[in-house]
């Protein structure tokens, strides 16, 4: 058990060999709850370095860094040190370079038995080589084929879902092991969690034989009406789950008929028509603040920028820095956002 207010994690060394976003993620996360994590990086350093400072920070925050070049002798050697001194290792390269680098379980096992090896590959350590951007995986997993609109082209998301999905997932598979007290090898790819995360059309597919449909407006499958609609100024999205709710937005709204969920979802364009219709008297924001005080799941679109201002709480500093924090707020504990490292800032 922690003492109050130290983080969960005090204690726990993690190295990291990251590049660019899902593996970085994955530890930053951990960092931000009290663990040490070192990021073994080459001469070079990670690549994201080289986006930009504030690309590099809001992935690497709190960090450790050490240069080494694990390709030559003294690398190896310097690498089983670190490894004989810490928890877990987390890895994101193609496995040929993981096994070439000698950065799997087999490994490194001799130099700790109980060392926890997590590598975030594109299509699993016995997958192969192919190129596994976020994007790439996204259009092969079917998330791209589900996004957009119907009579336009299949759209990707405007972030890195499937990079920052497989970070926190990975986490969570190198906690696991933590946990149980073994050693071991943790194999986590993009592909396979995008595919987990298609998971109630997935089921439908598999088990119904029902092919997921791309709907306008993003929206969803079972419930109706659940998606974005416009209204008399922005664009609001609303999400009815049951007649409850129902109930009580076509009440404010003025939207008579269509009582039962099974009734809007046989009868869903005349459903969306009426809402649209009805929607158009006021603006997103108006609705918004209507709706919600009546327990209805509405929010207006905002961009960016606009969700940040209104979140002020969201917002930490970590050095130079303003990033978003932790997501995970644990009672007793607040993270210290420390500044990202320089390059082999702590050795080599």
């Amino acid at each position: 058990m922690s003492p109050e207010g130290s983080g969960p994690l005090d204690g726990i060394r993690i190295l990291e060999v990251g590049t660019m976003l899902a593996g970085p993620y994955a530890t930053m996360m951990l960092a931000d709850l009290g663990a040490e994590v070192t990021k073994l990086e080459p001469e070079g350093g990670d690549i994201s370095r080289q986006v930009s400072n504030s690309y590099f920070a809001s992935l690497n925050r709190g960090k450790r860094s050490i240069r080494v070049e694990l390709g030559s002798a003294h690398g190896q050697a310097r690498l089983g040190e670190l490894v004989a001194g810490s928890h877990a290792l987390l890895v994101n390269l193609k496995p040929s370079a993981i096994r070439r680098l000698g950065l799997t379980y087999d490994a490194l096992r001799r130099w700790n038995e109980k060392i926890v090896c997590v590598a975030i590959t594109g299509y699993g350590l016995h997958g192969g080589d192919d190129p596994a951007f976020d994007y790439v995986i996204q259009a092969a997993a079917g998330i791209a084929a589900l996004t957009g609109d119907p009579a336009g082209p299949p759209t990707l998301p405007g972030y890195s879902s499937a990079d920052n999905s497989t970070g926190l997932t990975a986490a969570l598979g190198l906690l696991a092991q933590i946990v149980s007290g073994r050693g071991g090898q943790i194999d986590v790819s993009l592909y396979e969690v995008m595919l987990s995360q298609l998971n109630y059309h997935a089921a439908a597919y598999l088990n119904e034989g029902k092919r997921p449909q791309r709907r306008p407006h993003g929206a969803h499958s079972y419930y109706v009406p659940a998606q974005i609609f416009p209204t008399a100024e922005g664009y609001l999205a609303l999400f009815v789950t049951h007649d409850g709710f129902w109930k009580t937005f076509a009440a404010e709204a003025g939207v008579d008929g269509f009582e039962l969920m099974a009734e809007r979802v046989a009868r869903r364009a005349e459903v969306l028509a009426a809402v649209t219709a009805a929607l158009a008297a006021d603006t997103a924001t108006g609705w918004e603040a209507r709706l919600r005080p009546l327990g209805i799941p509405a929010a207006a679109v905002r961009e960016l920028p606009e969700a940040l201002e209104a979140s002020p709480e969201a917002v930490v500093t970590a050095g130079a820095f303003r990033l978003v924090g932790s997501p995970i707020r644990i009672a007793g504990y607040e993270p210290v956002y420390a500044s990202p490292p320089r390059l082999g800032e702590h050795g080599s």
